[in-house]
């Protein structure tokens, strides 16, 4: 596995260079934005992606050594489980209130908070009391959910309501985001390998590292922003549309949750550099990623909903192909890495498709609040999950290589189909929208 990993990380960050070449290459040259032109919008970006992309780079140090984390302090995989529920739960219990916490602290204190909760998140690695490690974990959570929502409706507030720019203008911030936040996985996961590994500082390296990067994050505006959990309810219960969306969202990206805790106890015991193991992960996301702008492309002309099932039905195949490599007794730990980068492979193809319909169907001014409301039953399911798994290991005494682990997989995959029927039922419902469709593919046909 030291070996694999490697040779994958090297291909995959070749093919991350090659791909993008090609999509540059097939991507029509376009007049200069004015939006690049405005120095004044320019330096409100540049604000924003500095305290953003700082957040996001100390969220995705803690990615690689969690569970090894855990593991060092000796704990059994079912109270890891307990660990990782705790911090879905705080984010069930948080999400709701994160979406108006800036309105009655402010943008500037919610930004504090943030960088607080995180960094003693950070810091209760350093103990290995229990209790300590779940009051972390219950930080974790609150800080997540501030990240999901926070950084972005502050953004979409001040862009609208106090720059006064024009709405058009908001995509190329948020491209730059999802440009930027694959290498700063992939960095991430070079950078804590190095740190726990090469340097061998020790799985808690990484989470220190994170503690100053969020203490140099700030944003230099006083206003609030205001959104409304009930506007978002609202909008949620009123379109059928969202409401699906919501439901495809919550169904993939809470099994996403449970790959997080399973893939390191399925691969850790073969001896893999796990910060390698990472770093590959997040370059095969990336690829998934340039794929999608190649597919999107005016040479191909695929639209986002079928770009979207595809990304459903290759994650579904992942956890297909990993309840055959995990089977007890019997682990073919290649097989799994080659599973967990088809997963994550699907990643980059699902999240600029399903951020492109979520900006098509959810209005702007409601969007944090229906996407706050998404994350809810994904926790739910993530934590449901995560429950059955620790009443199985905890029941037949399993750990790493029990069968608890490739139930929970079958259970993925399962939850893979329900996704996929939600995503035709969306596209049946809306065959004759062309709002969910390319600008330069409207005219093409219906979606199939």
């Amino acid at each position: 596995m030291l070996v694999t990993a490697y040779f994958a990380i090297i291909v995959l960050l070749a093919l991350c260079v090659g791909l993008e070449f090609t999509a540059r290459r097939l991507t029509p040259p376009q007049s200069t934005p004015t939006a690049v032109a405005n120095p004044a919008f320019r330096r409100f970006q540049s604000i924003f992606l500095r305290a953003y992309l700082l957040a996001l780079w100390a969220d995705w140090l803690q990615g690689p050594y969690l569970y090894k984390l855990y593991r060092h302090y000796s704990f059994l995989e079912s109270q890891i489980a307990i660990l990782y529920v705790c911090g879905l739960a705080a984010c069930v219990l948080f999400a709701p209130f994160s979406g108006w916490l800036p309105q009655v602290l402010g943008r500037r204190q919610t930004c504090l908070l943030f960088c607080v909760t995180y960094s003693a998140c950070c810091l209760t690695k350093l103990s290995r009391d229990y209790f300590v490690l779940i009051v972390g974990r219950i930080l974790g959570g609150l800080s997540t959910s501030l990240l999901a929502t926070t950084f972005e409706a502050w953004y979409v507030h001040r862009h609208l309501d106090v720059h006064d720019f024009p709405k058009e203008w908001i995509p190329s911030t948020f491209n730059k985001v999802a440009t930027w936040n694959h290498g700063l996985a992939v960095g991430a996961g070079l950078v804590a390998n190095l740190l726990a590994e090469w340097l061998h500082l020790g799985p808690v390296a990484p989470f220190l590292l994170a503690v100053p990067c969020l203490g140099v994050i700030r944003l230099s505006a006083k206003e609030r922003f205001s959104r409304s959990c009930q506007e978002g309810l609202r909008c949620l219960l009123s379109d059928k549309r969202v409401l699906l969306l919501g439901g495809v969202q919550a169904l993939f990206e809470s099994v996403l949750y449970i790959f997080v805790f399973l893939w390191t106890p399925v691969l850790d015991p073969h001896g893999p550099p796990l910060g390698i193991v990472f770093s590959c992960l997040m370059a095969a996301s990336m690829v998934g990623s340039l794929l999608y702008r190649l597919a999107t492309s005016t040479r191909y002309h695929l639209q986002p909903g079928q770009v979207l099932c595809l990304a459903i039905l290759m994650a579904f195949f992942s956890f297909f192909m990993l309840t055959f490599s995990t089977v007890p007794g019997q682990p073919r730990p290649h097989d799994s890495f080659l599973a967990f980068l088809l997963l994550e492979l699907a990643c980059g193809l699902y999240f600029p498709a399903v951020s492109f319909l979520q900006g098509r169907v959810i209005p702007e001014e409601k969007r944090a609040g229906v996407l706050a409301w998404f994350r809810l039953p994904l926790h739910l399911l993530a934590c449901l999950g995560l429950l059955a798994l620790h009443g199985e290991i905890s029941g037949t005494g399993g750990g790493e290589g029990g069968g608890g682990t490739r139930h929970m997989f079958g259970g993925c995959a399962i939850m893979m189909l329900a996704a996929l029927m939600a995503v035709i039922s969306l596209f049946t419902l809306s065959r004759n929208d062309i709002d969910l469709r390319l600008e330069g593919c409207r005219g093409e046909g219906e979606m199939e």
